[in-house]
This record gives structure tokens, sequence and C-alpha cells, in this order.
């Protein structure tokens, strides 16, 4: 586990996931072509998940026209990822990262508290990663409400 230190102006870490759509997604296969919002989120069908999620939906079309594609990912299965796409009608892609080994790259497993009982979660992340696969922005310990519209606002402003 490491500290929380910005990735800030770093590459991407690069990884392969299986998504909600059956194929592998290589985080690489967006260099030269797209902007990728990365967002880390606990777990699919929970209210502060689902708030994230739909705001990302409703916003979509917006991100697109910024040439920038969405990616959700948690540990939650494929299965899982499938139902809550299907529910909430998500046109981004979601991944599954159920070693957390991709979670571990990006520094988003902290620990936390549920009824005194203490664990390691995901703390709810997201990365604005640009064009050449740098990391362009940050955001830690995000309040799911709104979140998505700041993040647009910030690639509007500096992309």
């Amino acid at each position: 586990m490491s500290i929380n230190t910005s990735m800030t102006g770093e590459k991407a870490p690069s990884f392969s996931l299986v998504s909600d759509m059956g194929k592998d997604i290589l985080l690489s296969d967006f260099v030269g072509k797209k902007n990728v919002v990365l967002y880390f989120y606990p777990r699919d069908n929970t209210p502060g998940c689902t708030t994230e999620a739909s705001e990302f939906k409703e916003l979509h079309s917006e991100f697109e026209e910024l040439d920038t594609i969405i990616l959700g990912i948690s540990k939650d299965s494929i299965k899982s990822h499938i139902k809550f796409s299907e529910k909430l009608e998500l046109p981004f892609i979601l991944l599954s990262d159920e070693d957390l080994k991709i979670h571990e790259l990006y520094h988003v497993l902290k620990p936390k508290k549920l009824y005194g009982r203490e664990y390691i979660g995901t703390e709810r992340s997201t990365f604005v990663i640009d064009k050449e696969g740098i990391i362009r922005g940050e955001f830690r310990k995000v309040k799911a409400s709104g979140h998505a519209m700041k993040v647009l606002e910030f690639i509007n402003n500096n992309m």
C-alpha cells in the first residue's frame, strides 16, 4: 500500500482489463486518440455509485465532444457490471478489477471504517489522462454528487 501521493504529471500506469462488453480494454489503446476519464468507484448498485454513474451518463455527449472516453472501474465482477450498466443504460465502459491490481497501481485502496469495523476499500477517485497517456488531473476522496460536472469543467479548462 502506497502513501497518497499525487500522480499528476506522471505517465498513467498501463493496464488491460475485461469490460462489461466482453472485450479486453488496454489503456494504451487510447494513446494518441482520446483523453480518458478513469474513475474508480466502490460498488455497483450502491447509492453513491449509482449517482456518480448517472451523472457521467447525463454528460456523456459533452465528454465525447471533448474527445474524451469514460472508463468506470471497480472490483465487481463482469456479471455485476453488465447488470449495473443495463439497469442504468450506461453509454460508457465498465471495467472489472477483481484482484485489485489496478486499484493498487493508482493508489486508491485506503483504510475505511463501517459500523466500527476497519477494512481496506476503494477510495472514490478519478484520473484525467491526456492523449499522450499523462495524468493531467486527479480527484481523490470524491463526493459522487456533482463530480462528473467538475471533471467536465476540468477538461474544458485544461485540455
